[in-house]
């Protein structure tokens, strides 16, 4: 477990004197335009050098090559931007979250002045890899209601991307959040678990399970060592195992849908609807979950929730399990694309 100062801690937690507790309003009606026009705005607040390195061509090769890890990456960073390119960016990720997924988001790059503190390095260092503002938006194609265009916000243990045709939000996977650490404790109060109920819920789906179901949710006692299909186009997956919802306890069964909303609240109203029918036709009943690793806070473990639409995958074993990896991702194919 990793203690921080109270100092460290409200570092941890601002990001350049913005406060994590900023909160925006409800998302609905029209993502997708609402996408196009901050989109545009943001273009109009970059000169020429810039706005080359923020755009590509819808169909360019770079729109698929997303992935969460730090790394040097295409795009505007967040860095390079100052005044009213800084509030368009804002404006921008804003469209593609709600409220509160527009605070997580902060609440994980805000993680990375944690990163620093612990890791030390010149200001330089710093710069290159543990930094709250290296991350970079990128515009696929040209923003507007007809056609194809798309956009991604990203770096490291962030990435969102969303595709639109016709006006319409076709893809909003894959949608990945990470947090190193997962779990800050700087005492009494000045807990910080940006994904704890992400563990939570699905620990509370297997340690209410009977005794002969446990077995058949609890897979393995050792946890794989990440998440398949990082920076992978489309997901990497195989048959669902673990228990299907249809099986579940009544009172499992409400801790699993919970579990589905604690993801899905991260995404405008509009996006969560469209999940939610998705998953509906296909029915809950063969949704699954299963479990890898241990069983209790701070041990490494591992868990899936896959339906016939959708498939959800957690991973808490790095830095003695104190390092989350968690994905949603598309059955039928990220980023409006047909799966492989």
């Amino acid at each position: 477990m990793t203690k921080l100062t109270p100092l460290h801690f409200m570092l941890a937690i601002v990001i350049s004197g913005t406060a994590l507790t900023t909160t925006t309003t409800a998302q609905d009606g029209d993502p997708a335009g609402r996408m196009a026009r901050a989109a545009n705005r943001f273009l109009g607040t970059l000169d020429h050098s810039q706005k080359l390195k923020a755009t590509f061509k819808f169909d360019d090769d770079e729109r698929i090559n997303w992935h969460f890890i730090p790394r040097d990456r295409k795009g505007i960073g967040l860095w390079d931007l100052e005044g009213a390119a800084t509030e368009a960016a804002g404006d921008l990720v804003k469209t593609g979250l709600s409220g509160a997924g527009y605070e997580k988001a902060l609440e994980v790059r805000s993680l990375e002045e944690v990163l620093y503190l612990f890791e030390g390095g010149t200001e330089e260092e710093r710069r290159l890899k543990r930094h709250p503002h290296r991350y970079y938006i990128s515009i696929f194609g040209t923003p507007g209601n007809k056609g194809n265009w798309g956009w991604r916000f990203e770096g490291h243990h962030l990435s969102l991307n969303y595709t639109i045709k016709d006006g319409k939000v076709a893809s909003s996977t894959p949608e990945f959040f990470g947090a190193n650490p997962g779990l800050i404790d700087a005492g009494p109060g000045r807990a910080l678990r940006v994904l704890g109920a992400r563990e939570d819920i699905a620990r509370q789906i297997l340690k209410s399970a009977p005794d002969a179901m446990r077995k058949n949710i609890w897979l393995s006692k050792t946890a794989p060592k990440d998440i398949r299909g990082g920076g992978v186009a489309q997901p990497v997956f195989a048959d669902a195992e673990g228990v299907a919802y249809a099986d579940m306890t009544p009172d499992q069964q409400k801790l699993l849908r919970d579990l589905l909303a604690e993801y899905l609240k991260a995404m405008p109203a509009s996006i969560v609807r469209e999940r939610m029918q998705s998953i509906q036709k296909a029915g809950l009943d063969s949704i699954h979950f299963g479990w890898w690793g241990g069983s209790e806070l701070n041990e490494p473990h591992h868990y899936v929730v896959q339906g016939k639409t959708f498939i959800i995958e957690y991973n808490n074993t790095q830095n003695s399990a104190n390092h989350v990896h968690a994905i949603w991702r598309n059955l039928a194919g990220d980023f409006d694309l047909p799966a492989k």
